[in-house]
């Protein structure tokens, strides 16, 4: 009889009630942590919700931040699907200012909906600086001002970019700077502008 080795880097297949415990933990702590204030959210909270044992729940998540992350990660996928495959200005076929310009939009739609929960993720400061999304936006906004010109500049300024777009950031324009979204794209779209600028 052969048996079928997973490869390298390959996700075991979960057991079925593995799979069950997941789908019931995320839903829980999403209903949670969009009902209050997600850093209030205790994981004792969630595991009730979710009617699994504790244990259960620190062994598969380990703490509030990766629970919040396993939660937003369906979210930026539909977001950075949008960004590869996607109708334009937000997908391909479209100017890089464009692009930047959507993107900027989007994603202060996306801080808007999940910038608490977010926050909850990043934990530490800085962490979201060395996670998996935001090397994913950095590349993607460097990739676009290669595109249009900017050669060397473009990592660097793609973390100019993405700067007001922390969570952060972004709480501190809504909430103390009293900014609307609207005006928040508008600015955005204006620093991408003038950055791109020197190359026309």
């Amino acid at each position: 009889m052969t048996i079928a080795l997973p490869l390298l880097g390959e996700e075991r297949p979960e057991r079925a009630d593995a799979a069950e415990n997941r789908r019931k933990v995320l839903a829980a702590a999403e209903e949670l942590f969009t009902s209050c204030d997600p850093a209030t959210v205790s994981m004792d909270a969630v595991a009730a919700k979710a009617g699994v044992g504790k244990g259960t729940l620190f062994r598969r998540f380990g703490d509030r931040a990766s629970l919040a992350r396993a939660v937003l990660s369906e979210h930026e996928i539909e977001l950075q699907d949008a960004l590869l495959r996607g109708e334009p200005p937000l997908g391909p076929g479209a100017p890089p200012l464009e692009r930047l310009i959507a993107f900027g939009e989007a994603y202060v739609a996306f801080l808007e909906r999940h910038g608490a929960l977010l926050r909850s993720a990043e934990g530490s400061h800085g962490a979201f600086l060395s996670s998996a999304p935001y090397a994913f936006y950095r590349t993607h906004i460097a990739v676009l001002l290669r595109e249009a010109g900017l050669g060397d500049s473009s990592e660097y300024l793609s973390d100019v970019i993405l700067g007001p777009l922390g969570s952060t950031s972004f709480r501190y324009q809504r909430a103390l700077r009293r900014r609307s979204c609207r005006d928040l794209v508008a600015a955005h779209a204006d620093l991408c502008i003038r950055l791109l600028s020197s190359t026309r």
